[in-house]
C-alpha cells in the first residue's frame, strides 16, 4: 500500500515537472487585435468572448467573418467554456487539498481518519495535476486557432 501510494506520488511530481515548463510556454496570451482590458480573467477564469473581441475600446464582439470564419467562431468560444470548467475543476480539487489537510490535523490517533486524508489529499493532487494539464492542452488548442 505505502509503495503504491508513494509510486502515484512520484508519478504526478514527475508528471507535474514536466507539466509546468510546458504550461509556461503555453500561457494563455492576449489576441494582437483585442484589448487587454476586454479580456480580463477574474480568479484565472477567462470570459467566453476571450478572442472574440475588436481593437474598439468597448470591447465589441467580432463577427465570425472577421474572427477568421464561423467554425473557427464557434471553436474560441467552447475553448473558452470548456477553459472555465476546467478552472473550476481546479478550485474544487484544491479544496479538496485543504479539507483532506484539516482531516488530517484532527485525525489524532485515528487511523481511519488519517487513511481517509491520505487519501483525499492524493486523490486531490492527482485531480489538479490534471486540471492544470487540461489548461495547459486547451490554450495550446485555443492559441493554434
Amino acid at each position: 500500500m505505502k509503495a503504491t501510494i508513494k509510486s502515484l506520488l512520484f508519478g504526478g511530481l514527475f508528471i507535474f515537472a514536466f507539466a509546468a515548463p510546458v504550461m509556461a510556454t503555453v500561457a494563455p496570451a492576449q489576441s494582437a487585435h483585442a484589448d487587454a482590458a476586454c479580456e480580463n480573467r477574474v480568479l484565472g477564469i477567462p470570459p467566453w468572448y476571450r478572442g472574440l473581441t475588436g481593437p474598439s475600446p468597448d470591447c465589441n464582439i467580432v463577427s465570425p467573418d472577421e474572427a477568421g470564419g464561423l467554425s473557427t467562431f464557434i471553436w474560441k468560444i467552447v475553448l473558452n467554456v470548456i477553459e472555465m470548467a476546467i478552472v473550476a475543476t481546479a478550485y474544487v480539487a484544491t479544496f479538496f487539498i485543504l479539507f483532506g489537510g484539516f482531516l488530517y490535523m484532527t485525525g489524532g490517533a485515528l487511523p481511519a481518519q488519517l487513511e481517509k486524508a491520505r487519501k483525499t489529499i492524493l486523490n486531490a493532487v492527482i485531480g489538479l495535476v490534471i486540471a492544470l494539464a487540461a489548461i495547459a492542452l486547451t490554450n495550446l488548442v485555443f492559441n493554434i486557432i
